[in-house]
């Protein structure tokens, strides 16, 4: 079971969407550490060991198992032309049952940002849990601040639900979030995704 569902794949025009691999380091330790002005305002408080080998192993090793639990679903964005890394996607907290859920959480390297690729994962993702997955409802959250963020959100089919405060501590201080949901069947009005 563990070795079917690592295979996970989604294909954009662009993108390769898959888990990360032990051989994703480097690129991904150069990304962070080359783009860590432009994300730590947006993300939580990186640990010490946040771009140590180690660090990365024990995300591979959470994303297998998150991908064999059906709990999330950690994906990296991998640029087709020349197979480049450009940022991560991550359906988490995925809930079964009579929720069937999960929630939305990216994060993009600085030379990428602005050029459509994360609206082109996070719409590929919202359709594989729709059609793939079966759930329900896709949840995410960002600082009100964060226009752009919310402008994807927006274009991809989240409406906007509310504010949650003290929501997450980002940056080291906790803060309010702005919440949207994109649902599979909604009755808000039509989307354009999923």
């Amino acid at each position: 079971m563990l070795g079917q569902r690592r295979r996970v794949q989604i294909e954009t025009e662009r993108l390769v969407l898959r888990p990360p691999v032990h051989g994703d380091f480097r690129a991904w330790a150069a990304l962070r550490r080359d783009s860590a002005n432009f994300l730590t305002r947006w993300e939580p408080t990186w640990a010490a060991d946040h771009l140590t080998r180690r660090a990365f192993t024990n995300r591979v090793y959470w994303a297998q198992r998150s991908i064999s639990q059906n709990t999330a679903l950690p994906l990296f964005l991998i640029r087709r032309a020349d197979q480049m890394l450009l940022g991560a996607i991550t359906l988490d907290n995925i809930r079964r049952g009579p929720a069937q859920a999960g929630t939305t959480g990216y994060w993009i390297g600085e030379p990428f940002a602005r050029m459509g690729y994360m609206r082109e994962a996070v719409q590929a993702v919202v359709h594989h849990a729709f059609t793939v997955m079966d759930l329900s409802r896709i949840e995410a959250g960002c600082l009100p601040e964060n226009t752009p963020s919310r402008r994807l959100l927006e274009s991809c089919g989240y409406k906007y639900e509310g504010v949650a405060q003290s929501y997450l501590q980002i940056d080291g201080r906790w803060r309010n979030h702005v919440l949207y949901a994109n649902l599979r069947a909604d009755r808000r009005g039509r989307t354009a995704t999923g």
